[in-house]
């Protein structure tokens, strides 16, 4: 899990790594948060998935990468293109906090979230505000 949250900050590409990369289950990322979920979140995010592209920024740069992102299970997993067979990264989201960027964060773009766990944070930006609502 730690591997997947470090590759997300990283610009160069993870696909060397493409054969020690496991998923992230529920049951592990709950037992390394020390958190649970509850049955009906478990049924609802089974009946919720969405994918598209995201731009994510990068930690200490004013740039942005654009990326397939597909949520499913209580994790986002990041592709460059749809058509990739395999993640680059992957970012269980339990115990993050969604929200929207504060002036301190310095970010001046419209359609951008933030995501929050203790110390790690990230921002991505929707194309649109269809895709940011969604």
């Amino acid at each position: 899990e730690q591997e997947s949250e470090d590759d997300i900050h990283s610009s160069r590409s993870s696909l060397d790594r493409q054969s020690h990369h496991r998923a992230n289950t529920t049951m592990h990322v709950c037992w390394y948060r020390n958190t649970s979920i509850s049955m009906t979140d478990h049924s609802v995010a089974v009946e919720n998935q969405l994918s598209g592209y995201l731009l994510r920024k990068f930690k200490n740069s004013n740039g942005w990468q654009k990326l397939w992102v597909v949520f499913t299970n209580f994790c986002l997993f990041f592709y460059k293109t749809h058509q990739d067979d395999y993640p680059l990264a992957s970012l269980p989201l339990l115990g993050y906090a969604v929200s929207s960027p504060v002036e301190a964060d310095g970010i001046q773009k419209d359609y951008v979230f933030k995501l929050q766990f203790k110390s790690h944070v990230y921002f991505f930006r929707a194309e649109s505000k269809y895709t940011f609502e969604r």
